[in-house]
């Protein structure tokens, strides 16, 4: 059970940390998604989403949420968080059981804080500017008790992701240097014409899944919109064995997003368009953009030779020498006991060749 805390208006953060790692296979497996990679140096997704928090939340303030699959490399990872912080979820349940489970985990602390709803696998390098944004959103969401999103300004008339569309600005007391807009409604991943047509518009932007509220504020809209969702809080604010608590109640909780849960519903929400770098870093070819790249297009993290070839990602963690000859547009990935070789415009199918693997591989 946490111990309790008190404070006027704590600040928390919640880094939702699981999901499944069929994406970058054969360098992710199920016990290692993305966001417990090395994709970009020699830190993990996950490590460089609590270095963000650095100087804006405390350590003790941060509630990492996993699954039992990844929960001994999540704890190995990150050694200076609080054990009580890590918490594996029993069983899959979607972003509402696992955000109303952190609801109800920092209520028991402190029933009065700001708490912030991160994913652990996007990147984003510009530190300061992702702090200011954040800093902003806590302070809109104290000052009238609506639910921030964060929205990323779109780039292309993406498909793979859903959109939040804005309506009229709004006045917020002291945040005067961000934008804050009426959320209209949240939108569900369009067809490419129905993206095309949200891009046009200009009012758009993409959902990033990042979510800030006070808890009054959150547990007033679950209790109106999701009772259930409510009650679970309740049991875990009060709860005398945490444990206990979430092991038996939480398998028992709906399948739900939190946006068909409670943001699509909610009395008022906000959304703040984010004014720093980001990317889901959804496939390999996402990667690639941050690779080496030669004269030719190759992309490369790794010692390469190549011959009238083009325009190939080539990822290894095995340390050999990669040597390419008169292909165009592959990923290569080199793994200690797999390697794929697929066509670069199947990067988003390379999850439907990972369930046919044998197990083991998977």
């Amino acid at each position: 059970m946490p111990t309790k805390t008190e404070s006027a208006n704590p600040r928390y953060a919640l880094i939702l940390a699981g999901g499944s790692g069929q994406r970058f296979w054969p360098v992710s497996r199920d016990a290692l998604p993305k966001q417990l990679l090395k994709l970009f140096g020699d830190k993990t997704l996950l490590e460089l989403t609590v270095e963000r928090l650095e100087g804006l939340v405390p350590k003790s303030n941060i509630l990492v949420l996993t699954n039992t699959q990844q929960e001994a490399t999540v704890r190995q990872l990150l050694p200076d968080l609080p054990k009580e912080n890590i918490i594996a979820e029993p069983e899959k349940r979607d972003t509402a059981p696992a955000i109303a489970l952190g609801v109800g985990w920092i209520a028991a602390r402190a029933p009065g804080a700001t708490m912030m709803v991160l994913p652990a696998d996007h990147l984003i390098q510009d530190k300061a500017a992702f702090q200011q944004v954040l800093l902003n959103s806590m302070k809109t969401a104290e000052a009238n008790g609506a639910l921030v999103t964060i929205g990323i300004k779109p780039t292309w008339p993406c498909p793979s992701y859903g959109y939040v569309e804005r309506g009229k600005r709004a006045t917020i007391t002291g945040v005067k240097d961000a934008a804050v807009f009426e959320v209209t409604r949240f939108r569900e991943k369009p067809n490419p014409d129905l993206a095309e047509h949200f891009i046009a518009q200009g009012n758009f932007s993409w959902n990033a899944g990042m979510f800030i509220w006070t808890l009054p504020s959150i547990f007033s809209e679950l209790t109106r919109h999701c009772p259930e969702l409510a009650d679970f809080v309740s049991e875990v604010r009060n709860s005398k064995d945490f444990d206990a608590t979430v092991n038996k109640q939480f398998a028992k909780l709906p399948k739900l997003s939190i946006d068909y849960a409670l943001m699509e519903r909610a009395s008022r929400v906000l959304n703040i368009e984010a004014t720093f770098d980001w990317d889901d870093v959804g496939n390999w070819t996402s990667v690639g953009r941050y690779l080496k790249e030669d004269s030719d297009g190759n992309q490369h993290n790794c010692a390469l030779s190549q011959h009238e070839a083009a325009h190939n990602i080539v990822f290894s963690q095995t340390g050999q020498h990669v040597a390419l000859l008169g292909v165009q547009d592959l990923i290569v990935v080199a793994a200690k006991d797999g390697l794929l070789v697929a066509s670069r415009s199947q990067a988003e199918s390379i999850k439907k060749l990972v369930d046919g693997l044998p197990k083991e591989l998977r």
